[in-house]
């Protein structure tokens, strides 16, 4: 099949339809669609968080689409942690543009990742690429992943559920943005003490 006609298969009414046919699944087919994008990032995140928040309701919608985009963000970075370093993805690791974001990923570790995947439109493909390459610790990048994740996939679930609440009901839009505020700080305080943990280590 032509990329670009499998590309333009997924629309809204369709991955409706596919989450419908295998509703005896249970979520399995909403969790397994976000993980689908984290290795093939031309396929639509947001309609598969739209679908699920339709198809299962916003609050097991969004769950789902969480698991499933985080779990494949993970393990996309633990396979390009893994082999990265090998020839088969050795260009990538060669190229200046590449070694340059890894460096800057290194310096400046849970914050800006965070930032980054908090932001639907942020290509994560590259993101979980960069930080496998680098030095960040699988439990940062975890943090980031989890808590990113949640913020991008509740607006887009929250968006997609129900579109009109944005301009109708602020007081619903000021909480979201309350939120990343707060998700910010906690990691921010956590990726502090897994830093302080790790250097006490090293001088042992």
């Amino acid at each position: 099949m032509d990329l670009e006609l499998f590309r333009d298969w997924f629309t809204m009414e369709n991955v409706m339809d596919l989450i419908e046919e295998y509703r005896s699944l249970g979520p399995l087919p909403g969790i397994l669609l976000p993980l689908l994008e984290a290795f093939l990032p031309f396929l639509p995140l947001f309609l598969f968080v739209m679908a699920n928040a339709n198809a299962f309701g916003l609050w097991f919608g969004f769950l789902f689409s969480w698991v499933g985009a985080t779990a494949g963000a993970l393990l996309v970075f633990l396979l390009i942690r893994k082999f990265g370093q090998k020839r088969v993805l050795g260009f990538i690791n060669r190229h200046q543009k590449v070694q340059k974001l890894v460096s800057w990923v290194e310096r400046h570790g849970f914050g800006p990742l965070f930032i980054l995947l908090c932001f639907p439109f942020t290509p994560s493909a590259i993101v979980n690429i960069v930080a496998g390459l680098s030095k960040i610790s699988v439990y940062q990048y975890m943090l980031a992943v989890g808590a990113g994740k949640i913020v991008m996939i509740f607006t887009m679930s929250f968006v997609g559920y129900d579109i009109r609440a944005l301009i109708t009901q602020p007081i619903r839009t000021a909480i979201v943005a309350v939120v990343i505020f707060i998700l910010w700080y906690v990691g921010k305080r956590i990726e502090l003490k897994l830093n302080t943990r790790v250097d006490n280590q090293q001088q042992k």
